[in-house]
């Protein structure tokens, strides 16, 4: 598995993991492309497209605050923050316009940057786009939202932490979402796996369960789909299972930047199940 030259970097006092690949024969003066990861994963879900990626142009991976092997911070954790860690990031290695490609919560958190930054960023790419809570599901959403935060105490989440890292129920529910449960293999379930034995884990899930119940965890999808300036890519596996396609197909209606692609036979995690049509894709786009 093809990680790049992985290092740290120290944002607001708190480790951050990141890595940076630049191939032999990548194009002088091509812009860098950063890659954010999906909730839950790490920079090594790019495990099947960094080295690819790495032949054209500079990559950087970066673990948002609280997965990966990035510090796992006892702090309010949202999309604003996150933002402001990449746009950070932005500012200390890249200081040039990019190209920004995120997964599903990543994919949130581009969209936000491209919105906010959008001189920052040259184009966009979004694999799956998730809504904001308060987009889903009306009255009966909103409810559930408030019972859910009645379960926010520790004294509940941490029990509930212990049972969801044991390696058999990951592996398990890594092979429900996932199109081609033979890519559910060990390198897969230690990128998950693995961040939840670091020391404040466990606190760190507290703070995210309970972020993830306040409805400023993150600005609604739809305000600021309108807002893009740039060439922006949203790419959806017709066969996701944690991310309707629906969802996807209504994001389309809102921005004349955005190229919506529907990928046959593809999931959630199509990114690795199906690199080398991804690839292609992401090529002849570009191209276009």
């Amino acid at each position: 598995m093809m990680l790049g030259e992985q290092r740290i970097w120290m944002w607001r006092g708190w480790r951050v993991r990141y890595t940076h690949l630049v191939g032999s024969a990548a194009v002088q003066g091509e812009p860098p492309l950063l890659l954010i990861h999906g909730a839950g994963s790490s920079l090594a879900q790019w495990r099947e497209n960094l080295t690819q990626f790495a032949r054209e142009r500079p990559v950087y991976a970066i673990d948002l605050l609280g997965f990966g092997g990035t510090q796992k911070a006892a702090c309010e954790l949202n999309s604003d923050l996150w933002v402001a860690q990449v746009a950070d990031f932005w500012q200390t290695f890249l200081q040039q316009p990019m190209i920004l490609m995120g997964h599903s919560l990543g994919a949130l958190v581009a969209l936000q940057l491209a919105t906010s930054y959008p001189a920052r960023v040259n184009r966009l790419i979004m694999l799956t786009l998730p809504a904001a809570r308060q987009e889903i599901g009306g009255k009966a959403a909103q409810l559930g939202a408030v019972v859910e935060s009645w379960f926010t105490s520790p004294l509940l989440l941490r029990p509930l932490f212990e049972l969801l890292r044991r390696r058999w129920l990951l592996r398990s529910a890594l092979r429900a979402i996932a199109q081609k449960p033979d890519r559910v293999d060990k390198d897969l379930i230690d990128g998950f796996w693995q961040p939840t034995r670091e020391r404040g884990a466990a606190r760190t899930f507290c703070y995210l369960v309970r972020s993830r119940t306040n409805p400023s965890f993150s600005p609604m999808t739809r305000s600021l789909i309108p807002l893009l300036q740039m060439p922006t890519l949203l790419l959806w596996g017709k066969c996701d299972r944690v991310i309707p396609i629906s969802w996807g197909q209504y994001v389309n209606t809102l921005s004349d930047h955005l190229t919506f692609i529907e990928i046959e036979n593809a999931g959630h995690f199509f990114y690795d199940e199906s690199a080398v049509e991804l690839h292609s894709l992401i090529a002849q786009w570009f191209a276009e």
